[in-house]
């Protein structure tokens, strides 16, 4: 047999409720606290009872009760998720206080009620996250330090270079020029040149790369340029000439004048054609297609070869990114930095797509009449 249903003792609820009690008269005077409470703070109703709760609230507790619990209490009556510091013997309690007052028909403030809640764990909680969270900003602060110096050590590395190199690009140029070489000798110093060449361009990318990061972009002498086709295909021959070895082929269809920089967006196909030749499949064509639209310019460079994976697609423009890290390309992971630098200072983007079929770079300018559309 069932005995009768249990009442619940209101009394004992107050008194020893999983939360702590108290109640305010008017002027902030404690009169009351429940056991819970008191048990908390290894206190007796004799102790608290008649004190003013300032007596009550740490520093911090003092300071959250005078700017936000106390102001937002006679503006709405109630407030809710205080945190708040009890004082006690054995130390501070941290609670989280929700309070609201109680008033007479007359609206006469009788009592201000508190329920507390233990919040040591929450607090805890929120100092390791706030602890973290500056952490992580301390880190993320000296990682840019770092390579801001980094990127700095290297433009001064590349803008001190550029001397002593021209100055061994004359030296060779003079000694060609001597006629005093014999054919071995020739070989030698065209050899050197074909090296030095090679060091200009990879000084040349370092400085582009500092004046996009550490400057205002890459620079561009904008003009409308009616033989952008030329300039490209000049492109193309000087490729062809360095690897007669690799079948290079060009659709180049710009039927109108072009609005752009012509040395840099022939930068831009040198780059893209120098990345597919070292990346690409040698015993199949690189494949150069350049067109305008009434929208438009695109230029791209498709060649065969193993896809890249998505993941690499994702920082493929980053500097540094050794693209792909396939083959054996000496570079410093600059060229499609540099690529997309020169796109987006056309107003353009790059574009890349690789599977089976191959992998095709794509640059695309929309025409002036088309943003202004």
């Amino acid at each position: 047999m069932s005995g009768p249903d249990p009442t619940e003792d209101l009394l004992d609820l107050y008194e020893n409720a999983p939360c702590g009690y108290l109640s305010l008269a008017p002027d902030s005077t404690i009169v009351r606290a429940n056991r819970t409470l008191l048990g908390w703070l290894d206190l007796s109703a004799d102790d608290l009872v008649g004190k003013p709760l300032r007596d009550l609230l740490g520093t911090g507790g003092r300071i959250a009760y005078e700017t936000h619990l106390a102001p937002l209490l006679r503006l709405q009556g109630f407030v809710y998720e205080i945190a708040l510091d009890l004082r006690c013997d054995h130390g501070l309690v941290p609670v989280i206080a929700n309070a609201s007052e109680k008033r007479d028909e007359s609206d006469n403030h009788l009592f201000t009620r508190l329920t507390l809640f233990l919040a040591e764990d929450r607090r805890k909680y929120e100092r390791n996250l706030l602890e973290s969270k500056i952490r992580a900003e301390s880190e993320t602060e000296q990682r840019d330090r770092e390579a801001e110096l980094r990127e700095q050590f290297i433009a001064v590395l590349g803008h001190d270079l550029r001397n002593p190199v021209a100055a061994l690009k004359a030296g060779t140029g003079l000694l060609k020029d001597s006629g005093n070489l014999d054919t071995e000798d020739r070989e030698i110093v065209t050899h050197m040149d074909s090296t030095i060449d090679r060091a200009i361009e990879l000084i040349n990318n370092v400085m582009d790369f500092a004046r996009g990061r550490l400057g205002s972009g890459i620079s561009l002498e904008l003009q409308p340029t009616p033989d952008l086709d030329r300039k490209l295909e000049i492109v193309i021959v000087e490729a062809k000439t360095a690897r007669p070895d690799r079948d290079i082929r060009s659709e180049i269809a710009i039927g109108t004048s072009v609005e752009c920089d012509p040395d840099r967006l022939a930068q831009l196909l040198s780059n893209l054609l120098s990345n597919a030749l070292h990346h690409g499949r040698h015993d199949a064509p690189v494949m150069v297609k350049a067109i305008t639209t009434r929208d438009k310019l695109e230029i791209s460079v498709t060649n065969s070869g193993t896809p890249i994976p998505a993941n690499v697609l994702e920082t493929l423009f980053q500097p540094f990114d050794r693209g792909s890290k396939q083959g054996n390309h000496d570079g410093l992971g600059l060229g499609l930095f540099i690529v997309d630098q020169i796109a987006t200072a056309h107003g353009g983007r790059m574009e890349v797509a690789s599977d089976e079929g191959g992998t095709t770079f794509k640059l695309v300018i929309p025409s002036k009449e088309s943003e202004q559309r």
